[in-house]
């Protein structure tokens, strides 16, 4: 295992807390580079990252693949015209995630990066979306992916990064 990820608080009730990984400036830094190495090579045009905790992640990434990052918000947070998809989260309850209608340009290759992924759904959704904007999805990169048959499909028809599985 990674030494940086003895940093997240795995002493916890219900999800691991990855904030104390983020707040060690060096070990922040390592996690994005490794997260980002393997779509170094591919032509990612931007990085769609999921609401709330996706979006520390996301940017540093998108910083280290030198593009744009488009933030996929909770619903009704923006205050423009938005494509919309609605999934049951690993709480069950039923959660909205939107998108700029102009936030990328069809035909756009994405790596859509989330902090932790427990059951797919956030995931799916943003996936929904990136499609109904006309891009493309290149990858996804996440800390950890938790095994179940949903994120097992999504390994099967994309490219999926962790630093929390691979070792």
């Amino acid at each position: 295992m990674k030494d940086y990820l003895s940093l997240i608080d795995t002493n916890t009730q219900g999800r691991c807390d990855v904030t104390p990984l983020f707040a060690d400036r060096e070990a922040f830094s390592q996690l994005a580079e490794d997260l980002a190495k393997p779509f170094l090579s591919l032509d990612i045009d931007v990085v769609v990252a999921i609401d709330a905790l996706g979006f520390i992640l996301g940017t540093a990434i998108a910083e280290r693949l030198r593009v744009g990052l488009v933030p996929a918000r909770k619903g009704g947070k923006l205050p423009v015209e938005t494509i919309r998809e609605t999934s049951v989260d690993y709480t069950g309850e039923e959660k909205a995630l939107e998108l700029r209608t102009d936030s990328m340009k069809p035909g756009a290759d994405v790596l859509i990066v989330d902090e932790w992924i427990e059951t797919g759904a956030q995931v799916s959704a943003t996936i929904a979306l990136v499609e109904r904007a006309g891009a493309r999805v290149a990858g996804i990169a996440a800390i950890s992916i938790d095994c179940c048959p949903a994120t097992d499909a999504l390994r099967k028809q994309y490219t999926v990064h962790t630093v929390w599985e691979d070792e």
